[in-house]
């Protein structure tokens, strides 16, 4: 396999920018709509045409610029490639949220080389707002039209005094991880239901302390290890270990990292 260089991040980097863009525009077209219709997949998740639409432009841009590039997609599948490189898409993340009109979902777009998440980016469409990184190149969060800026995990060290975010409380009963999930309350100064892709991003700019997911598959989370990484905290699973494939994981920073898993750990 070939090696990359700064300038190859940087090049799929902006890439990426603007393929989350367009596919923001589009979803945007379907936000709010009373004529929005919502089908369920096998595992009763629900979809819409924005899901769908939003992945199908973005791998048209892939095939247009990146033909040999692998893709791993929540709604279109596996496409094999033969560069080294694989696209992760989540069109919709927070497919719920979107269509209860509630604008915290994102567009998720991971880059991974070989078996490293290496590009990662999260549109927030309806809030305006995006973050991004690249390895080794730092990691950025824009509002509208102001300048980007370094992104940033928050200080805290102490769970007493931290902000838990998680997404679906039913989700740590499904998993038998439900002491878990009232030990985080019941430890940490707020927790809150600011889920999906959200939670995680409100990490990566210091607005929350860490974000714990019992349940995840590879494309809700593999922007957010080059993304965490960058900010200076970690996205790791429930054993410690750098990984989209463990079905579960928390974004968290550096001083809370030890003591988050070692709660998950105890109960």
């Amino acid at each position: 396999m070939t090696t990359h260089t700064a300038a190859d991040l940087q090049a799929r980097l902006a890439f990426a920018l603007t393929a989350a863009e367009r596919a923001g525009e589009f979803i945007m077209s379907h936000y709010q709509s009373p004529e929005l219709a919502v089908d369920r997949k096998r595992d009763s998740s629900p979809v819409t045409a924005a899901d769908r639409g939003a992945e199908q432009l973005i791998r048209s841009l892939i095939a247009e610029s990146y033909p040999n590039d692998a893709i791993l997609g929540e709604e279109f599948g596996e496409a094999a490639g033969s560069s080294g490189w694989r696209w992760i898409l989540d069109p919709v993340d927070g497919t719920k949220s979107f269509i209860h009109g509630v604008p915290l979902f994102g567009t998720l777009i991971g880059l991974e080389h070989g078996d490293e998440q290496v590009v990662g980016v999260c549109r927030l469409p309806a809030l305006g707002e995006v973050v991004y990184a690249a390895r080794g190149l730092g990691a950025f969060w824009q509002v509208g039209s102001h300048a980007a800026r370094r992104a940033r995990v928050s200080d805290v060290s102490d769970l007493s005094e931290a902000t838990f975010c998680t997404t679906t409380i039913q989700g740590w009963s499904r998993v038998g991880r439900q002491a878990a999930f009232e030990r985080f309350c019941n430890t940490t100064q707020i927790s809150r239901g600011w889920g999906d892709c959200y939670g995680h991003i409100l990490v990566a700019t210091g607005r929350a302390d860490l974000m714990v997911d019992p349940l995840l598959n590879p494309w809700d989370c593999a922007p957010l290890v080059p993304i965490m990484q960058e900010a200076g905290g970690h996205f790791v699973d429930f054993a410690g270990k750098v990984s989209i494939h463990s079905n579960n994981g928390l974004s968290v920073n550096a001083g809370l990292k030890d003591a988050a898993l070692k709660l998950l750990a105890e109960a």
